[in-house]
């Protein structure tokens, strides 16, 4: 089963977005500094990575920065590498 038709939800209390995949839980942390939205980590449990959850968390994230007009500022490697090959994204960055 891949992500495609599971939906990554966004804890702003947490301040991540999250996702569950046969009952294991994916998460991308961020940190908000005024209009920018900083992605920090994406933590995905070896037991699902083939599932491409950090694909799933990174549209959401960077969607939910398109829609609430954030900048965007990655200090997440995995964020960063969808970034480069995503170029659809490029004018969200700081």
């Amino acid at each position: 089963m891949r992500t495609k038709n599971i939906a990554a939800t966004h804890d702003s209390e947490e301040h991540h977005f999250e996702l569950t995949v046969d009952g294991h839980l994916a998460v991308l942390d961020y940190t908000l500094m005024g209009n920018t939205i900083v992605f920090t980590h994406t933590g995905v449990p070896v037991a699902i990575s083939g599932h491409n959850p950090g694909v799933k968390l990174a549209q959401t994230g960077l969607e939910y920065a398109r829609e609430n007009g954030l900048r965007v500022k990655s200090k997440c490697w995995f964020v960063s590498k969808y970034l480069r090959r995503h170029p659809e994204y490029q004018d969200l960055l700081k």
